[in-house]
């Protein structure tokens, strides 16, 4: 689904930029897909059932079931179920970071380019739940350890996006610091992320991390 355009006034919020889930629920399976649709709708599939709260491990089987298919139908497709999660962190991975990099492209003060990245992260886990426990790791618990990896990278290059944002603010603002404050900042604003993601994802997706979202971020940042 393509992203929307940015408005020139700069002045949009998250939830603007994501006005659908990302991944909608898999549709009806068709007997003879076209070349490419079954691959995709195993995915979406998979995501489906990472949004059932205090759903237990998805097994090849179970997804199969899902799909009326075989498992041997789903590894013609994906080598091993690892590279069925991978496919969906490159879904991660291309949705966030496309609208991260929107975000810092603009001519904005630093602070708000790192609240609305805050703003974008927490939207993006609110409409896709599935993808929530992919995120905070909760659905790799028994896969690859390298899936988990990619998810720790994940974070790092938000938190790294976050310290570049921050350290022009601390600059104009005569620090002395710049660096190191724009550091604490980006860490702090992290690990607030990733607990509100897990906190959403741990409570039956009950608990919306978009709670009370602009008067925290506006306190930290």
């Amino acid at each position: 689904m393509p992203h929307e355009e940015m408005t020139e006034s700069g002045s949009e919020s998250a939830a603007e930029l994501i006005a659908a889930p990302l991944l909608p629920a898999a549709p009806v399976v068709r007997k003879r897909p076209k070349p490419g649709e079954r691959r995709v709708q195993i995915l979406q599939a998979l995501g489906a059932m990472l949004e059932q709260p205090g759903a237990e491990r998805v097994t090849t089987a179970a997804l199969a079931a899902r799909l009326d298919v075989s498992e041997a139908a789903l590894y013609r497709h994906f080598a091993s179920k690892a590279q069925m999660f991978e496919g969906l962190i490159d879904f991660i991975e291309q949705s966030i970071f496309t609208l991260v990099n929107q975000i810092t492209e603009r001519d904005a003060p630093g602070r708000e380019q790192a609240a609305r990245i805050v703003s974008l992260l927490v939207q993006f886990a609110e409409k896709n739940p599935g993808m929530t426990r992919v995120m905070v790791g909760d659905a790799l618990v028994y896969e690859n350890e390298r899936l988990q990896q990619r998810m720790n990278q994940f974070f790092d290059k938000i938190e790294a996006s976050l310290r570049q944002a921050l350290r022009g603010a601390a600059s104009a603002e005569g620090s002395a610091t710049p660096s190191v404050d724009a550091q604490v900042r980006a860490s702090a604003l992290t690990s607030f992320a990733v607990g509100r993601l897990q906190r959403f994802a741990r409570s039956g997706f009950r608990r919306l991390p978009s709670e009370h979202l602009e008067a925290t971020v506006a306190l930290m940042v």
